[in-house]
């Protein structure tokens, strides 16, 4: 039979204490607990609060990951230019958008955002803006004029999904496609909806929840980057949510049902399932970035403008008990 020894290469140490700096995988037992242990990847599935933003507001926007992402836009009594960086820990500020914005699309990194469409000071907008990691240049113009648009893909590969057009019933189904200068029309969502929540790539994403004015809508579309597909719906129908990850390991959480939920669901690619941890702060309308097993929400709207910051643990290195069970 294969020992452990065999298979690490090390045996299991006996100490008094747990090792302060285990290594991935590294088993040991603690003769003062009586206790075999490991240092393994574990389920959290938590939200803890992170650094305030350093302007409170509503109906900004986020991308990047939970260590390295960027919140800008917004409103509070008025629309914003406020561009602001999180390290992980703390908020600091950044170059200004070039126009005051809210609602828009944002696709991308901390050092390589894309803005599109959204409300200007004129009203909805088409416009984009680039960052490269300290200051904001204009993009190519959306082909369709919206606001509370979706985003997904990174900054020279995005998409543009659905929104609230100038016209009734104020929910869009258009999907856009953007190569770094230029939008390209493509096909539609089957589901015509404003302020859903998205994930993943330009060529693999994914689109739910959102107002399909009027009504709130638990529908999820998923894109192959061609057409999109219904599948299995949220199990929370709600709009203004936060979205993150990717089209086969997602995030779903906040929004309004209405009242302003925190609730929080993961889907797998096949279906959701919704985690009894919500947020600490139920919010609508607020900024998401990261992946499934570490997102952010920052700011949003609860019964005002907040600052709040909130970071989701999926899965993290943990030192664990190993029981026969």
């Amino acid at each position: 039979m294969t020992t452990f020894k065999e298979i690490r290469g090390t045996a299991i140490q006996v100490v008094s204490s747990d090792p302060s700096n285990p290594e991935i995988g590294q088993i040991w037992y603690n003769s003062s607990s009586g206790t075999l242990k490991g240092y393994v990847f574990a389920n959290v599935n938590a939200w803890s609060a992170g650094g305030n933003l350093g302007t409170a507001r509503y109906r900004l926007n986020g991308a990047g990951t939970q260590t390295a992402a960027i919140g800008f836009g917004g409103y509070t009594t008025s629309l914003l230019t406020n561009t602001e960086l999180y390290n992980g820990t703390s908020w600091t500020t950044s170059g200004n958008l070039p126009a005051a914005k809210a609602d828009a699309a944002a696709a991308g990194t901390q050092t390589a955002t894309l803005s599109a469409g959204g409300t200007g000071p004129g009203g909805r907008t088409n416009t984009s803006e680039e960052f490269n990691g300290s200051t904001w240049t204009s993009g190519g113009s959306m082909n369709t004029t919206r606001t509370q648009i979706s985003g997904a893909g990174i900054q020279t590969a995005a998409l543009g999904i659905g929104g609230n057009p100038a016209s009734p019933p104020f929910a869009s189904n258009a999907t856009e496609s953007y190569n770094g200068t230029s939008w390209t029309s493509v096909n539609n969502l089957n589901t015509a909806r404003t302020a859903t929540g998205g994930a993943g790539i330009q060529t693999a994403a994914l689109a739910f929840g959102g107002d399909t004015s009027p009504g709130f809508t638990a529908a999820t579309e998923s894109w192959n980057g061609t057409s999109w597909t219904s599948v299995t719906s949220l199990n929370t129908a709600r709009n203004a949510l936060g979205g993150a990850g990717t089209q086969t390991a997602a995030l779903a959480f906040g929004g309004t049902t209405p009242p302003n939920t925190g609730a929080t669901e993961l889907w797998n690619g096949t279906s959701w399932t919704s985690n009894p941890n919500s947020m600490s702060t139920a919010r609508r309308f607020f900024a998401s970035a990261g992946t499934q097993t570490a997102a952010l929400g920052s700011g949003g709207y609860t019964t005002g403008a907040t600052a709040a910051t909130e970071e989701w643990t999926g899965q993290a290195l943990q030192t664990k008990t190993i029981t026969v069970s």
